[in-house]
């Protein structure tokens, strides 16, 4: 039985170890919000948040979140929208949509460990690809949430 906690709930689950947890998520938990793309951990459509670090569910062995917690897209709102999915809408990042939850994923872990990135640090730390190529309204809405300078 592996134990973990999700989305502030705690989940026992009896499924092999080296499952991806992306299958774990959408096809045992019923969480289809984290998508699959790729399958090899290099589109990032599959991005959720383990202990506030932002990786790769569909290379990542369930057995390596034993004891953890995930947060997915449907977690990362308790009420309403979350800031960074406000932001989205405001900044209309999404077109097709396909890659965004991964998109807010790492834009939460990023802004949770660097509240005022740069161009160059969103560049480096949003992996994500798009084939829409909204690269440019995400970094305008990562802006939009940086916190202000100290006495600005």
């Amino acid at each position: 039985m592996l134990e973990f906690t999700v989305n502030n709930r705690a989940v026992a689950l009896d499924v092999e170890p080296e499952m991806p947890l992306l299958w774990v998520l959408r096809d045992h938990l019923d969480l289809p919000g984290t998508k699959y793309s790729c399958g090899i951990a290099v589109c990032g459509a599959c991005t959720v948040l383990l202990d506030g670090e932002a990786v790769r569910a569909c290379a990542l062995p369930v057995s390596r979140v034993a004891g953890r917690q995930v947060v997915t897209i449907e977690g990362l709102a308790q009420d309403g929208l979350h800031r960074v999915q406000r932001a989205w809408i405001e900044h209309q990042v999404p077109q097709c949509g396909y890659c965004q939850t991964g998109m807010i994923m790492s834009a939460v872990a990023l802004l949770a460990k660097n509240p005022r990135p740069s161009d160059a640090e969103i560049d480096a730390t949003m992996s994500n690809l798009c084939r829409c190529g909204t690269y440019a309204r995400v970094r305008k809405a990562i802006h939009a949430l940086a916190t202000p300078p100290a006495g600005g």
